[in-house]
C-alpha cells in the first residue's frame, strides 16, 4: 500500500517501544471510560424515566427504527413499494436484522433482548476500533480521549439502543484501521459488511476504494478497491429485483420523502431555525449545531492533514447527510459513526492543561447524559 494507505505518524510523541503488555492498560482505560460514560447516560435516563413513570426498556429496544429491524427479523422484507407513507421496511439494510434473527435462534430471550445486546456488544467493539485509530495516529492519550469523546456525543444514547449505529461504527472503525495498517483486503471485506448495514456504508467503500486505487500497481489493492462497494451494491440491486424496477431502493427512499437535493432542504432548515423561528424545538437546535460543527471539524481535519481514508469516509458521510432532502431530526444520529471528525478535538485536548481537559470532558459527558434522556423522553420524534 502506498504512503496514503499507511501514513507516517508525525504527531505521535516519542515513546518507548511498545509491547502488548504496555497496550493493555491504555485499551482498558478507553473501554472502562466508554462504559462509564454510557452507564452514566443510562442512569440519568432511568431516573428521568422513573419520574415520568415511563419504561426504559421500550425506549432502548423496541421503538422507532428498532421496531422495523425487529419486524424484518420476524417477518422479512416487503414485496411491494407501497405509498408515500414512510412505512416500507426495504429502506433498512439487512445485516443487523439478520444477526438478530440468527443469534436469537440459538440464545434464550426475545429478539428485542438479542437486538439490544448485539448493539451494546457492537458498541464495545466500536469503542475498541475508535481507540485503535486514535492510538495508531497520535498515541495512547489521544486514543483514549477520542473514545471518550465518541461516547459523549449528544446522541450517544443511540449506541446502546436497538439501532445499527454501533455495528456500523465498529465495521467502519476497523476498516479504517486496516487501511492505516496496510491490510487492504481486510478493509475491503469490512467495507462489504458496512455496506450491508447502513446506506452510508457507501462512505466506507469510498474510503477503501479511493485509498486502494492510489496503489493501483499492487494487485491486492486493486482487488480491494473492486470488492469494497459490493455489499452496498448487492443490497441496492436486490431491492431493485424484488420490486421489479431499476431504481427500486431509491424509489423506497422517496416513499420516506428522502432524496438528495443538493442541500437545499438543509439550508432551508438552517435559515428557519437560526433566523426566523423564535421558539425552535430544542432538539432541532442541537441537530443544527451538530451539523455546523461537523462541517467545521471536517475542514479542520483537512487542515491537520488527516490521513486520506479518514477524510474520504467523513467527507462522503457528511456530504450525504447535508445534501439529503429528507427528514431533518435524525441527522445528528447519522453522523454518529463519523468519529474521525473528533480527532482534531482529541489531539488538542491531549495538549491542553489538565484542568482545561477535565472541564471540557466533564461538560461533554454530563451534556451527553442530559441530551440522551431529553432525546428519548422529551423529544416526541425518533432520535
Amino acid at each position: 500500500m502506498s504512503s496514503t494507505a499507511a501514513p507516517p505518524t508525525p504527531h505521535r510523541a516519542p515513546t518507548a517501544p511498545e509491547t502488548p503488555l504496555r497496550r493493555v492498560p491504555a485499551l482498558a482505560q478507553a473501554l472502562l471510560a466508554y462504559v462509564g460514560v454510557r452507564a452514566l447516560g443510562l442512569l440519568v435516563l432511568s431516573l428521568w424515566a422513573h419520574r415520568q413513570h415511563h419504561g426504559v426498556w421500550p425506549v432502548l429496544a423496541t421503538q422507532w427504527d428498532a421496531e422495523y429491524y425487529l419486524g424484518i427479523a420476524d417477518h422479512g422484507y416487503a414485496h411491494q413499494l407501497g405509498g408515500m407513507d414512510g412505512g416500507n421496511n426495504l429502506v433498512f439494510f439487512p445485516l443487523y436484522p439478520v444477526l438478530v434473527k440468527a443469534v436469537a435462534a440459538v440464545t434464550p430471550g426475545s429478539r428485542a433482548t438479542t437486538g439490544l445486546c448485539l448493539a451494546v456488544a457492537a458498541s464495545l467493539v466500536a469503542a475498541w476500533g475508535v481507540h485503535a485509530v486514535g492510538d495508531r495516529l497520535h498515541g495512547h492519550r489521544v486514543g483514549i480521549l477520542l473514545t471518550v469523546l465518541w461516547a459523549a456525543l449528544p446522541v450517544g444514547l443511540v449506541q446502546w439502543m436497538g439501532y445499527t449505529e454501533s455495528l456500523f461504527t465498529a465495521l467502519a472503525a476497523w476498516a479504517l484501521y486496516a487501511l492505516l495498517t496496510d491490510r487492504p483486503l481486510t478493509a475491503a471485506w469490512l467495507a462489504v459488511l458496512a455496506g450491508l448495514t447502513r446506506p452510508t456504508g457507501i462512505a466506507v467503500a469510498a474510503a477503501v476504494t479511493v485509498t486502494c486505487l492510489l496503489s493501483w500497481r499492487r494487485p491486492r489493492a486493486l482487488a480491494a478497491a473492486a470488492l469494497a462497494p459490493l455489499g452496498w451494491c448487492a443490497y441496492v440491486g436486490w431491492v431493485s429485483l424484488r420490486l421489479g424496477r431499476w431504481d427500486g431502493y431509491f424509489a423506497v427512499q422517496r416513499t420516506w420523502r428522502n432524496e438528495l437535493d443538493g442541500g437545499m432542504e438543509t439550508l432551508r432548515r438552517f435559515r428557519s431555525l437560526l433566523m426566523y423561528d423564535s421558539t425552535p424545538e430544542l432538539f432541532l437546535v442541537l441537530v443544527t449545531v451538530t451539523l455546523l460543527a461537523s462541517a467545521a471539524l471536517w475542514a479542520l481535519s483537512a487542515r491537520d492533514r488527516q490521513p486520506l481514508p479518514l477524510l474520504v469516509f467523513t467527507g462522503v458521510t457528511l456530504l450525504i447527510v447535508l445534501t439529503s432532502g429528507g427528514v431533518y431530526f435524525p441527522r445528528a444520529r447519522y453522523l454518529l459513526p463519523a468519529f474521525p471528525l473528533l480527532l482534531p478535538i482529541a489531539v488538542r485536548l491531549a495538549r491542553a492543561p489538565r484542568r482545561h481537559r477535565t472541564l471540557i470532558l466533564t461538560t461533554a459527558v454530563l451534556g451527553s447524559a442530559y441530551w440522551g434522556a431529553y432525546m428519548a423522553l422529551v423529544w416526541t420524534g425518533p432520535p
